[in-house]
Formats: structure tokens, sequence, C-alpha cells
């Protein structure tokens, strides 16, 4: 008998939540506001929940959000050491601000330390984009199209061009915004941390 080295799916992670609650789909819906025939879909992995969909789905069972991209507690051990996920824009959990585009990818791998997603920026100044953000960990912002304006708290602020990229310590103040002369820019960020809670963390800033 051979072991699964796949990770679950969300469809799985939801039937799993559902199972151990003892709901029936009527039941989870009712409680998560979230239409039985949409259920049935995710859970069959015929479809996928949109950012606000999953926000509303952890406040309403009142689950935290990393629940629905995480193992459950009790499988500590590893299962597999060589493990991989395919991310895609069309993959992506989206979350859409007044500044930001955030897509998150490869969200169907479960307990990783490092958060990968394509940000599309379009604030123009500090000013417009508030106080700095401070979380656990380091990350690493790559350019790929326009120019970005780095903000910290420790140094001048510095222009990076596509093909450019920079490294930070994550708890340092900081914002991203597009150099002049740029109406967008579109970069890919990479956050690390060996806080678990990092993808609620993040998703609650970028939200």
């Amino acid at each position: 008998m051979t072991s699964r080295s796949n990770p679950p799916t969300l469809g799985e992670v939801m039937r799993g939540i559902r199972t151990r609650n003892g709901w029936t789909l009527k039941e989870m819906s009712a409680r998560s506001g979230i239409p039985v025939s949409t259920l049935s879909k995710v859970e069959h992995d015929r479809l996928t929940l949109s950012y606000d969909k999953l926000q509303q789905l952890s406040q309403r069972l009142n689950i935290r959000m990393s629940d629905l991209f995480a193992e459950d507690a009790g499988d500590s051990a590893p299962r597999v050491t060589g493990r991989r996920s395919v991310g895609t824009i069309d993959t992506a959990v989206r979350v859409t601000t007044d500044n930001y585009d955030y897509h998150y990818l490869c969200t169907d791998l479960r307990q990783k330390r490092m958060i990968p997603i394509i940000t599309r920026i379009r604030a123009r100044s500090a000013s417009e984009f508030g106080e700095l953000v401070h979380h656990q960990g380091e990350e690493f912002i790559y350019v790929i199209e326009g120019r970005i304006e780095v903000h910290s708290e420790f140094y001048d602020p510095v222009v990076l061009e596509a093909g450019q990229g920079i490294y930070i310590d994550s708890s340092m103040g900081h914002a991203y915004v597009v150099a002049d002369g740029c109406d967008e820019a579109l970069v890919l960020g990479v956050c690390s941390s060996a806080d678990e809670g990092l993808m609620d963390s993040l998703m609650s800033l970028h939200a």
C-alpha cells in the first residue's frame, strides 16, 4: 500500500472541517452563509473560493484563515521531503486593495515557511500608502515590470528597476510604491518566517 504524498486540496480541507463537526452540507451552508451548491462544488474540487468568501467562512465558522491552508494540527510529522506546487495567477487567492492587487500563489501547499505573492502596485507615494507595515520574518521583492520605490524605517528610499530585487527584514517598517514616471508595477514577493501564522498575518495586513 503506497502512502499519499500530495497535500490535501481546499475541497478536502473543507470536507474535513464539516465532517469533524458532524455537519451536513445544508448545516454548513446555514452557518457559513455560502450556498449548498457552492460548498458541494468546492468539496469536489470543481470550484475554489475567493478571498472574501474564505474570510467569510473563517469568521462565521470561528476558525483561523490559515486553517484553510494548513494540515491538521495533529499531523506534525512532515509527509514528504520533496514537496512541490505549481502556482498560477488563475489558481491564486486574490486580495484587492486601493494600493495593491495581491495574488497568493501555491496555496494548496500546506505548512510552508515561504509565502510567494505576485503583487501589482498602484500606490504612488509613501503618504498615499499610509503607515509602514511590519510583520515577522524576512522577504525578497523582485521587480518584474515597471519601477518601484522602497521605503523603510531605517534607510533612505531606494528605486528598483525591472530585473532588480531587494531583501529586507520584514519586522522593519516598509512600503513599496511605484516610482516617478510609472503608473503601475508588477513584483514577485517571497515572505518567509518560522511563525506558522504568517499567512494569517499577511492577509490581515493586506486586507
